[in-house]
């Protein structure tokens, strides 16, 4: 089965939470790898997404160490939703 990885940047003006993340997270730009898996059989290319990460810390931040957690996408959604909605 093929797989394949689509990477893209999202922005939080404010401080943020996720399930599965034990801080708060600071406002920034955060990296965000979408893994999808290509549906066999179809008589055209469809893919599923299979899993959702986000990078931390923040894109901007100079922090050495990274860690890759695997988000709840509807979630990111809701998160970001909110956010925006907020936005001064």
């Amino acid at each position: 089965m093929s797989t394949r990885t689509i990477q893209s940047i999202v922005h939080f003006f404010a401080p943020f939470a996720l399930r599965g993340v034990d801080e708060v997270q600071p406002p920034g730009d955060y990296a965000i790898d979408q893994d999808e898996d290509l549906i066999d059989g179809a008589s055209w290319l469809a893919w599923r997404r299979v899993a959702t990460f986000i990078h931390l810390p923040a894109v901007s931040t100079n922090k050495m160490t990274a860690q890759l957690v695997e988000i709840d996408p509807s979630e990111l959604e809701a998160v970001l939703k909110q956010d925006h909605e907020q936005e001064p």
